[in-house]
């Protein structure tokens, strides 16, 4: 009788003759690209538009770029603050260091304002009202690397000290005397990539720790332990060189946040594939005494499943390519293309350390037969022990949902969809800044604007009008609007002088979902007030902060709402597929995507009322999304594989649920555990953005581990009865 192909495949993956030759080629594949590619971290961070060019954010940029040059390039702001006023000295300081600066430029600067030809007095009048704090801007072209600004802030670091006699970067805000911060784009941009360089070396040596911990603690075998944590880190080592090559060749952009969170999810979830087999691997080994029949065995039963496991994750983080957010589009290859490296890792390198292993691998709870064990009882001359129900507490788990389902459908019901509804209540925030931590220089230099300056000068909207040729000024019009504070005196174009821009300090904090309430509101009432002057056709567009944030809700909306309805149907039909039942198929895809509002829901609970966040980061309903679908999706897949199997041997419909629970129950409360784990690492980081996306991601693991997955899917299979399996035939007899 001829082998089924996955059997031949084990048997070609971890055999007697070819085991050896499999680890030695992942070993020296990834030893050549290690040497010849460069590695994902040593490739410069992205630093482009994050929005589309075609919002009036960008367009924006580009003309004021264009048209009124001292305005162009990427600002860095130097914020100057003595709570007791700053002096006459402090500024005359501040001008010989700008003096300095013209005479000898940094790396990439292009303009700043000559402060240091201002007469003192006048550069005095611009401190803000209560005399305490300064901002003086430098702008850097677009195009410098974040390596080149970082190296230009150490210069200027050690310039002002020169001048000043001391280090006012370094002063702590709570001490008395001068203080100076790095803010503005190129502060934050700095800061962003300190914060992500050091946090991949963290993540990596936190996220072994956390696996090794919570598989000694389940599994109790110090070897059994290393080994996923072996395959995962060979296929790390390969996909981070590729990643490398790919961005040095400019095919992808390498984002500094999206390899963060990749290395989490690829040991997680690489983890959890590997515990997929390893597990059957134990199972077959009770049974069958040659290590190498077990293996290929193992191997045909659960490859199938973590085959079609990990495809449904590479589609759905696929799908953020789809994306018009930069950021979310960075995301898309390195997560799907590191976790098809990583499953097929687990498809061919574990099977052959295995087959090195053997029974070894689960040292010192050997898996052996009951002819080996009675062998092993007589050879040491002690009595033979009856052999444990394999399984037990799961079982049981699955006949009370076989016996009780629709009281489970109730319950788990409830506490899901009472989650859910949680997450109506959830405040959104669009600001970079907020996800850094409080001590961080780029920060600290905005609180000391925030809190010395008037709300709008934080950052003005930058209002530019094409008149046309007509004569126009409309900023008193502008001024009478109910939410500006103050309009700047109208300039013209440097090359065109039919353009205008207004300068305008909004009455409240720029950086608030109100504000961008204001900007979407002046939209209308600048195409009235230019409609009133007879311009009704007459282009305009609003730049800055603000209308930036606004543009990126709006480019953010419109990508949740295309993404997440094609991964779902995406991953639908793959699930139709291979399960090739329709009703299953829906009741998985909408017990995941409830999941995910529930974790929403949950995590905002943490969030907001745990850690005191006053809101989330408009990103993480997608990043949560993709993922809680995706590897949801993979834990139901791999229990129902095994209630399908029990139905084509012919056990009865509600036996072959309960068996299913029982057999896969305690590998996916395990993989469902380190995953959450894995995650949860994320919020050991200072920034705000992944320690939210790591708690939600987290608890919506928990809930398909705990709730969706034992409980809520086999209770709705239970319930539809065989026509959980149509329009399969064979299935429902």
């Amino acid at each position: 009788m001829s082998k089924h192909p996955l059997e031949k495949w084990g048997i070609l993956m971890g055999g007697k003759n070819t085991r050896w030759v499999v680890v030695a080629l992942w070993i020296v594949f990834a030893a050549v690209l290690a040497f010849v590619f460069p590695q994902i971290n040593s490739v410069e961070n992205y630093a482009g538009e994050e929005i589309p060019e075609t919002y009036t954010s960008v367009q924006a940029g580009k003309i004021i770029e264009e048209q009124f040059a001292s305005d162009s390039g990427i600002p860095l702001l130097i914020t100057w603050y003595n709570e007791s006023g700053l002096t006459e000295q402090d500024v005359t300081n501040i001008q010989a260091l700008y003096k300095e600066l013209a005479e000898n430029p940094l790396p990439g600067q292009e303009t700043m304002p000559p402060f240091h030809e201002m007469p003192v007095q006048a550069l005095m009048g611009t401190l803000s009202e209560n005399g305490a704090a300064l901002v003086t801007p430098i702008f850097f072209s677009a195009d410098e690397t974040t390596e080149v600004l970082k190296e230009n802030l150490q210069v200027l670091t050690e310039k002002t000290e020169a001048q000043f006699g001391d280090n006012p970067y370094e002063n702590k805000l709570e001490d008395e005397g001068l203080h100076a911060r790095f803010s503005g784009p190129v502060g934050i941009s700095v800061d962003a990539t300190d914060l992500f360089k050091s946090a991949d070396v963290q993540l990596m040596i936190a996220t072994v720790i956390i696996i090794l911990v919570i598989l000694l603690v389940i599994y109790r075998s110090p070897i059994l332990a290393i080994i996923p944590l072996v395959v995962v880190g060979i296929a790390f080592l390969v996909v981070s060189p590729l990643l490398g090559v790919m961005a040095e060749n400019g095919w992808i952009d390498k984002d500094a946040q999206a390899v963060s969170i990749m290395i989490v999810l690829l040991f997680g979830a690489g983890t959890d594939y590997c515990l997929f087999l390893i597990t059957r691997y134990r199972d077959k080994l009770l049974i069958e005494e040659n290590k190498f029949i077990a293996l290929a065995q193992a191997v045909r039963e659960s490859t199938g499943a973590i085959v079609m496991s990990g495809l449904t994750v590479v589609i759905g983080l696929a799908t953020l390519g789809l994306a018009d957010y930069g950021a979310f589009q960075r995301f898309a290859v390195p997560f799907s293309f590191g976790v098809l490296i990583t499953g097929f890792a687990v498809v061919t390198l574990l099977p052959a350390i295995l087959g090195i292993l053997g029974r070894t691998a689960f040292w010192p709870f050997v898996p052996r037969t009951e002819v080996a064990e009675k062998a092993q009882a007589e050879k040491k001359n002690k009595s033979l022990k009856a052999r444990k129900e394999n399984h037990r507490f799961m079982r049981a788990v699955g006949e009370i949902v076989t016996a009780k389902p629709w009281l489970v459908i109730v319950v788990a019901g409830a506490i899901l969809i009472g989650l859910a509804f949680t997450s109506t209540n959830i405040k959104y925030n669009y600001d970079l800044i907020s996800s850094f931590p409080e001590d961080m220089q780029s920060r600290e230099g905005f609180k000391i604007i925030e809190e010395n300056f008037t709300a709008g000068e934080l950052a003005p909207v930058q209002l530019l009008v094409d008149t046309q040729g007509t004569e126009l000024n409309i900023q008193q019009q502008i001024a009478d609007l109910p939410y500006v504070g103050l309009v700047k005196d109208v300039r013209t174009g440097s090359k065109n002088a039919e353009i205008q821009l207004y300068e305008i300090e909004l009455n409240k904090d720029p950086y608030s979902n109100a504000a961008m309430d204001d900007v979407e509101q002046m939209k209308t009432d600048v195409k009235t007030i230019l409609a009133d002057h007879n311009l009704t056709g007459s282009e305009f567009w609003i730049g800055g902060e603000t209308s930036a944030q606004l543009d990126k809700k709006v480019v953010q909306l419109g990508d949740e709402k295309l993404i997440q309805p094609v991964m779902i149907i995406i991953i639908f039909v793959v699930l139709l597929v291979y399960l090739r039942a329709v009703i299953t198929s829906i009741q998985l895809m909408i017990t995941v995507v409830i999941s995910f509002f529930s974790a929403l829901g949950a995590g905002w609970l943490i969030i907001h009322y745990g850690l005191g966040h006053e809101a989330m980061a408009s990103a993480i309903p997608l990043y949560s999304f993709v993922f809680i679908i995706a590897l949801g999706n993979d834990y139901n897949i791999f229990m129902i594989s095994d209630i399908w199997k029990n139905r084509k041997n012919g056990v009865a419909h509600k036996k072959a649920i309960s068996e299913g629970i029982a057999s896969t129950g305690a590998v996916i409360t395990s993989a469902g555990l380190i995953l959450a784990g894995t995650f949860l690492v994320l919020a050991s980081l200072p920034i705000q953005l992944l320690v939210q996306f790591g708690i939600v991601t987290a608890v919506g693991i928990l809930l398909d581990t705990f709730v969706v997955r034992p409980l809520l899917v086999p209770a709705l299979i239970t319930v539809f009865g065989k026509w959980s399996y149509w329009p399969n035939k064979k299935l429902q007899k």
